[in-house]
């Protein structure tokens, strides 16, 4: 019953994760119209036969934007997790390894940016670098770099006693060395952990950007600027927020239960739970 409600987590995540990416690839090099430019004459046009989930308030394709916005949110959602992931583990793993002062330093440091709340920190930094593809990119990787600097400083902290680290540093290995070769592959497992939540969360939060104005600036179609559109047309084009929002949800969903799946899959503490 365990490896089945694991293998459940496993399958509908790799499904989910796979349609929204498959749909951003599509939408890279084929949508139905053109995204941006729309025709005045078909706006509010409900579902049907010719647009299959509608056009909006200037007459686009609410599908071919959808498609075109998955290719937006994957690749932010993408970049903010190599950015983190990159920088807090290259922190992390440095200054878990030399402690002393350098630990205690940039802890602090990196303490007082978790003060903030992630979207209200890259929502700061947005409104100084203005609204662009690389600049939600970069607000929302420092962001949650803090996140990933403790995880791969409290690992370290964790392997840095062991026997082989110590066997490597008496046999006269240099700490680039014995970091690289010894303590780096062993934080591999929690930081995929992580990274696979951190893509999730790095997802809803370039959607709220977007949402409030300061994501990816028009006319670059996004999930969350055409949820924010479709609010003020609720009443008359009500298909304009249920398909940007059932995406949003369907992502998420699906990122979830395959970082659950990945979690039962490295996390040793993990074998014996449910």
């Amino acid at each position: 019953m365990k490896m089945s409600f694991k293998r459940i987590n496993l399958v509908v995540g790799v499904l989910f994760v796979g349609v929204v990416v498959l749909l951003a690839l599509a939408g890279c090099v084929y949508t139905p119209y053109d995204p941006v430019d729309g025709d005045l004459m078909a706006k509010y046009g409900p579902p049907s036969a010719e647009h299959w989930l509608g056009t909006d308030e200037f007459g686009r394709d609410v599908l071919s934007r959808i498609m075109a916005g998955a290719g937006v949110s994957v690749a932010v959602s993408l970049g903010t997790v190599l950015f983190a992931t990159i920088s807090g583990t290259a922190i992390g793993v440095l200054t878990g390894y030399l402690g002393g002062w350098t630990d205690r330093v940039v802890m602090i440091f990196l303490e007082s940016l978790m003060a903030f709340p992630g979207l209200l920190l890259a929502l700061g930094i947005m409104a100084i670098i203005g609204p662009s593809k690389l600049g939600v990119v970069m607000a929302l990787g420092l962001a949650y770099t803090p996140s990933v600097a403790r995880i791969a400083r409290a690992t370290v902290f964790s392997l840095r006693q062991r026997d082989f680290v110590i066997a490597s540093q008496a046999m006269g290995n240099s700490g680039l060395w014995t970091v690289t070769r010894h303590i780096l592959p062993n934080c591999i497992a929690p930081l995929i952990i992580f990274s696979t939540s951190l893509f999730g969360s790095a997802l809803l939060s370039e959607s709220a950007l977007s949402f409030l104005g300061l994501g990816v600036p028009p006319p670059a179609p996004t999930w969350g600027g055409m949820l924010s559109d479709g609010r003020n047309s609720m009443e008359q084009a009500v298909w304009l927020s249920i398909f940007p929002g059932a995406m949003i949800s369907f992502a998420l969903l699906g990122i979830n239960m395959l970082g659950d799946a990945v979690r039962d899959l490295l996390d040793p503490r993990m074998k014996g739970a449910h």
